[in-house]
């Protein structure tokens, strides 16, 4: 699939993905590009039916969960490189926001690049930004340890539908050369405008009682009040997981 062609898959066949074609998606992530060469993440691969059901709840019963044929959980990981640290007499340097950020890049650009290679193969994937809801109980359903942290996630399966290409804001939108130039409301308006006269979107707005679309992202998809309990969720698992150790 060409990159700018590229479609979220939902809907999977029963078709199980082979040895040698999971190796090759984890193993072009694990050659992406990352920070100093310590590949400070971690990638947990879930293809049992009862470890996708284990998922499923802590994914809000998505059906991709359970339905595609791996799920790969992709994790910020300092433990090991922590452990490392500790059998040659170094110090631990890690536990900290810089490193929670650049291990994180890390792990992006692997889960990419893994999503690229199974789109190479004839595959879909999904990502799955629960993850980021759902930190504490899908660490403790992957028994992940201190210094492991999901930050996010991978349904892969053999596509049973082909769904339009979802519509993005013109490049013009999120391409800046050479510094940033800010937007007026005129600009706004005319990037947000295709978006926002998509009959489907427009149902959309009908569907929540809203007068525009942005009403709908900013107090029905992701609410404020919403945002901030599992912001103060995440910053406590965090200071007790990860800052701490």
């Amino acid at each position: 699939m060409k990159a700018i062609e590229r479609r979220t898959i939902r809907k999977y066949t029963s078709e199980k993905i082979d040895e040698k074609t999971l190796n090759y998606i984890l193993n072009c992530g694990q050659r992406a590009s990352n920070c100093g060469n310590m590949q400070l993440y971690s990638i947990i691969v879930t293809q049992s039916e009862e470890g996708k059901k284990r998922l499923a709840p802590l994914h809000f019963n998505q059906p991709m969960v359970e339905d595609c044929a791996v799920v790969l959980t992709v994790c910020v990981d300092v433990n090991r490189f922590n452990k490392w640290c500790e059998i040659n007499s170094a110090q631990k340097s890690l536990n900290n926001f810089l490193f929670l950020n650049v291990a994180t890049i890390d792990a992006a650009v692997c889960t990419q690049a893994m999503a690229q290679a199974a789109e190479e193969k004839g595959l879909g994937i999904c990502y799955l930004g629960t993850v980021n809801y759902m930190v504490e109980p899908i660490s403790e359903a992957l028994n992940l340890p201190d210094g492991v942290i999901p930050v996010t996630c991978l349904t892969i399966g053999y596509p049973k539908e082909t769904p339009p290409v979802t519509e993005r804001l013109p490049l013009s939108s999120v391409v800046h050369y050479e510094e940033y130039k800010d937007y007026t409301d005129a600009n706004i308006k005319a990037m947000y405008r295709d978006i926002e006269q998509n009959p489907s979107n427009q149902d959309f707005v009908k569907e929540n009682s809203k007068e525009n679309l942005a009403q709908v992202f900013s107090e029905v998809r992701y609410p404020k009040q919403m945002n901030e309990e599992f912001s103060e969720k995440y910053e406590a698992y965090l200071k007790e997981h990860f800052f701490s150790k």
